[in-house]
């Protein structure tokens, strides 16, 4: 006799009725999502050409969203107020990039030759090192004496290419193009798309709670993503006054420095880290003695130390807290997917992913996970 079928469970609902419970959803198995996963990577990665103009876009139209809309009360066109800051935001680029190339081509120059002069110093240092490994190889040497194979070692000089910058500037100018194109569309008419958006849905009630959940966001990611810029220009900043007035760092040069220290600040932790260990290679290369050479290390961790456990907390909140582990995981997938732009795009990201989370009904758990 074959087994009996189960009868489906009877629910009541409210008026009396009865109804057959729904059915339950069917599960994906771990394989799917990781194959999923590995497959979402790799078309993030193949597309990096595509989706990088329209992230940095998204970010610098994020960025001057809030001083549109502050224009806009002072009745300014929303067209007229994205030209503005669009070219207020070139200006001061093209300014700061006109103090920092003399100073960066001048670094270019002079490291190679300022690394021999520091190899014996650097030698010295790591002499312990050397030593053990000079007695490790010995052991492995002895060990192996009995054989009779031969490593090969193969070199290939790397052939420089004169005109290989040449053939790559076009391209780097129409991202450049493509980018501030794209910013200034964002600015203009990101209003309208969204209402167009809005008008797929099909009842008033659905558009009137989407448009509240979707202003809402943008605005607390336009003030977010505006706040921590302001942030990171200040510290960058501030440590370029700390060189100059501190430390005797020519004007330019410490401009620089504290240009790549804003950039840096974006990334958490491995920013920082990449930053101090700027900081002792140019300390080393430009003092002789060993406490001058540690004052510009030591200054960028106590500036950073301040604002990242004291400022920004008291800024932002704690509503924009994000987990250490999260925002480390999210800056190695980031910046082995894009590069140095994954590093400065990973955080703003992140933090937009976990506001969406936040006001979508059934993902507040998943939000609360990345804190």
């Amino acid at each position: 006799m074959s087994a009996p079928v189960p009868a489906p469970e009877i629910h009541i609902t409210p008026d009396g009725a009865h109804s057959p419970s729904p059915e339950p959803r069917p599960r994906s198995s771990l394989a799917a999502i990781v194959i999923a996963t590995l497959l979402s990577g790799a078309a993030l990665w193949a597309a990096q050409d595509l989706l990088l103009p329209v992230l940095l876009a998204g970010f610098f139209a994020l960025v001057g969203n809030p001083i549109i809309r502050g224009l806009q009360r002072l009745l300014v066109p929303r067209f007229l107020g994205a030209v503005l800051v669009i070219w207020a935001g070139l200006t001061c680029t093209y300014v700061l990039g006109e103090q920092l190339v003399q100073p960066a081509a001048e670094w270019v120059r002079e490291v190679p030759r300022e690394m021999r002069r520091l190899a014996p110093k650097l030698r010295d240092l790591a002499k312990p090192v050397q030593d053990a490994s000079k007695a490790a190889e010995n052991i492995a040497r002895a060990a192996g004496s009995g054989s009779n194979s031969r490593t090969v070692q193969v070199v290939q000089a790397e052939k420089n290419d004169p005109y290989r910058m040449l053939a790559a500037t076009p391209k780097l100018l129409t991202a450049v193009l493509a980018v501030v194109l794209l910013t200034f569309f964002f600015m203009v008419y990101g209003q309208n798309l969204q209402k167009n958006v809005l008008a797929l849905l099909p009842t008033r009630q659905q558009k009137k709670l989407t448009f509240e959940i979707l202003t809402s966001i943008e605005r607390e990611i336009s003030r977010y993503v505006l706040t921590i810029s302001v942030i990171n220009a200040v510290v960058g900043l501030v440590f370029a006054s700390l060189l100059h007035f501190v430390l005797d760092v020519p004007a330019q040069e410490a401009l620089l420095w504290g240009t790549m220290a804003a950039l840096l600040n974006f990334a958490p932790y491995v920013g920082p880290l990449i930053g101090i260990l700027t900081m002792l290679l140019m300390g080393f290369v430009s003092y002789d003695e060993l406490w001058p050479s540690l004052m510009p290390a030591a200054l960028y961790l106590a500036l950073h130390t301040l604002e990242g456990q004291i400022l920004t907390p008291i800024v932002l909140g704690r509503r924009m807290h994000l987990s250490p582990l999260v925002l480390i995981l999210a800056l190695m997938v980031f910046g082995w997917l894009w590069g140095i732009i994954g590093l400065l795009l990973a955080v703003p990201l992140l933090v937009c992913v976990k506001l969406v989370l936040a006001r979508v009904e059934g993902m507040e758990g998943w939000a609360r996970l990345l804190e």
